[in-house]
């Protein structure tokens, strides 16, 4: 009886720890530092497959905002400031996929906001 209380304890607290650490299982989670590396990384990538599909020039400024969304590996939601040569600066929007432990990057979307 003891333990059929404790699991049933785990399945109604494990959701609610999910939701106190970040948001629900699988849900968006705002980046807190989006200087990291990592982040940088992934920009700088997006930057770069972007120019190579579709022939632009962009150059990486820096991260303005993001979050990120664990699937099979994460997702990050990237707005990232960068600008043509000799142009102005711009918003862009990426989605990245990634599996680290793949050494796997996608460039999902990317557009100008």
């Amino acid at each position: 009886m003891m333990m059929k209380s404790l699991i049933c304890l785990s399945l109604v607290l494990l959701p609610l720890i999910s939701v106190v650490e970040g948001g629900l299982l699988g849900g968006w989670k705002p980046i807190k530092d989006v200087s990291d590396t990592n982040v940088v990384d992934l920009a700088k990538y997006a930057i770069e497959e972007h120019n190579r599909q579709s022939k632009a020039n962009l150059v990486f400024e820096k991260v303005v905002q993001g979050k990120e969304q664990v699937v099979s590996g994460k997702k990050y939601d990237l707005t990232i400031a960068a600008k043509s040569y000799g142009g102005a600066s711009k918003n862009y929007q990426a989605i990245v996929l990634e599996r680290a432990w793949e050494h796997f990057r996608n460039l999902e979307s990317f557009k100008a906001l």
